[in-house]
């Protein structure tokens, strides 16, 4: 059993309660998903049941962790490991691995579909795809014989075969699995438990619901909940209209009444003196009855935004990409080590705004494709394109805010804003000086971007936090808003949906599939491979294949 009792977990920096007395039991055979949007605390809790000193350098915690008798097995988020490790070393560093039978050291390769020597590759760790890391990192997991598997978004960067074993280890695991993920196939076929974390009214209240169901059937009882108590709060406060009203003209008339009687007659003032004690009597009965009506259901928002607003679209004849590689190599690391190949006679053609998603096998090197495409869209004069990398880190400065990031990296000259709710004369006047070649001021584009942070769901203490402080999905969020917001009408997306909520996920896939420029991307997200894409291409050793949809 693992238990959790009485969780508090606060965030130092901005005092923000990521959860509140939080309190749940999970027994043998549960496969619970913690649900949320970005932000709200899911890897801290994983975190915080693994070890809580992984998360001291920014949260304090107040609660109780029980688990008596269970081995708890993590994958965080983001693998890390030294630059100079082999894929080799990083096993052997593992005493379990060492004690692990040639027989069972192949049970695990084989249900996370590696070949036999995965683990002696003298190759760096460093140059293994996303998908391998995590393949490696679960490995070395099972290897321990966990009775509780602690999941962070253990679906990022897999390819369609390993998540479909992913599913099934899932599924078939004996033990206790509590797991974080983007992608709601996976969610839908093996959660029996949903953790649901929610940050209301404008992210100052935590609350959190456990719900012994599977994913679509809380989706369904939430919605119809919400409904219900929608209709009946509506329904009450119609009957307290009805009923507030019949008491102003009582109060109104006794009023009247008492104001215009004779003082001659003071025997008729006292009874009008109880009968208005009788009527606030009534007022003070009727705000108890008040406190007992429905409330209207709190829920946490939406994001709201898209990309269509600023982005330039592409005409339908126009020529994005035409590639042609001969050979795809691993980047040269060692310079005196023999290149890979990884596939040959890459062949690649788009034109207009197509949504092209590329598939393959982890490993097959669709990373380093993307980036080879990137490179090349970037430097084009006649297009704007920018690059969404898989590891955020790699473009994004971590010491600065999102703010800063968000002004620093923009030529102000060059953006336009565009304010829904700016009167006719404001408009005029913006244009007038766009015309006359005045840029927007910092200062009006710091309050703009704030603007669209918020819409975002970034909290005003969030905007000002150091990007390195963000949850994953925040980060993805402030490459989104990066792409659109400097008028991009090419997208190059290496798993854009990776680190998105699944409540997320369809206003995400809503904003691409309406996005009016090209998107080349990388993803084994089925629902946006489903949703978004229209043409579908598997990256093998012998190039590019066209798939059917």
């Amino acid at each position: 059993m693992l238990q959790v009792k009485e969780l508090t977990i606060t965030h130092e920096k901005d005092l923000k309660v990521l959860l509140e007395d939080c309190s749940f039991s999970l027994q043998r055979g549960d496969k619970a998903v913690v649900i949320g949007e970005e932000g709200n605390g899911k890897s801290t809790l994983l975190k915080w049941i693994y070890d809580p000193v992984l998360i001291e350098s920014y949260a304090k915690a107040v609660g109780e962790r029980i688990f008596t008798g269970e081995r708890l097995g993590y994958l965080p988020q983001e693998l890390t490991a030294p630059s100079e490790m082999s894929v080799m070393d990083f096993f052997l560093d593992d005493p379990a691995f060492q004690e692990t039978s040639p027989r069972d050291l192949a049970r695990y390769l084989g249900q996370l579909g590696l070949k036999k020597d995965f683990c002696y590759r003298d190759q760096p760790f460093v140059t293994l795809s996303g998908g391998e890391k995590v393949k490696a990192q679960l490995l070395k997991i099972l290897i321990q014989e966990p009775t509780v598997l602690l999941l962070d978004e253990p679906s990022n960067d897999l390819d369609m075969d390993t998540l479909e074993a992913l599913e099934s280890l899932i599924l078939n695991f004996k033990g206790i699995v509590l797991f974080i993920s983007h992608d709601e196939v996976l969610i839908e076929r093996t959660a029996n438990v949903v953790i649901h974390i929610e940050q209301v009214y404008q992210k100052r209240e935590s609350r959190y619901q456990v719900a012994r169901l599977g994913y679509q059937e809380y989706v369904r009882t939430r919605l119809a909940d919400f409904e219900r108590q929608e209709t009946l709060a509506a329904d009450d406060l119609r009957q307290k209209k009805i009923r507030d009203e019949k008491y102003r003209k009582i109060y109104e008339r006794v009023d009247h009444e008492q104001a215009a009687i004779s003082r001659r007659d003071p025997s008729g003032g006292r009874l009008l003196k109880k009968k208005m004690h009788a009527v606030k009597a009534l007022e003070h009965r009727f705000e108890r009855e008040d406190e007992k009506m429905t409330k209207r259901p709190i829920k946490e928002e939406a994001i709201d935004f898209s990309f269509s607003e600023l982005s330039e679209p592409i005409p339908a004849g126009k020529v994005v990409l035409d590639l042609k590689i001969n050979e795809l190599t691993i980047p040269d690391i060692d310079s005196a080590a023999e290149k890979t190949v990884l596939a040959r006679n890459i062949r690649l053609f788009v034109q207009g705004p197509r949504k092209i998603c590329i598939l393959g096998a982890n490993g097959v090197g669709k990373t380093t494709l993307l980036r080879q495409i990137a490179k090349i869209l970037v430097a084009r004069k006649d297009l704007k394109a920018v690059y969404m990398p898989q590891r955020y880190e790699d473009l994004l400065p971590m010491e600065k805010t999102p703010v800063d990031f968000l002004t620093d990296s923009i030529d102000l000259s060059k953006v336009r804003i565009i304010d829904k709710h700016a009167t006719a004369q404001q408009r005029k006047a913006r244009e007038e000086r766009e015309k006359q070649g005045f840029g927007v001021t910092e200062r009006e584009w710091r309050t703009h971007v704030r603007t669209y942070l918020g819409a975002l769901r970034f909290t005003t203490e969030e905007t000002d936090h150091a990007i390195r402080e963000l949850s994953g999905g925040q980060k993805a969020k402030l490459f989104l808003l990066k792409m659109t917001l400097s008028g991009a009408n090419v997208l190059v997306l290496d798993e854009p949906t990776r680190n998105f909520s699944p409540l997320s996920g369809p206003v995400i896939r809503r904003m691409l599939r309406e996005f009016p420029g090209t998107i080349i991307s990388v993803s084994h997200d089925r629902k946006y491979i489903e949703e978004v894409c229209d043409e579908i291409y598997q990256l093998t050793p012998e190039g590019l294949k066209k798939k059917d949809q």
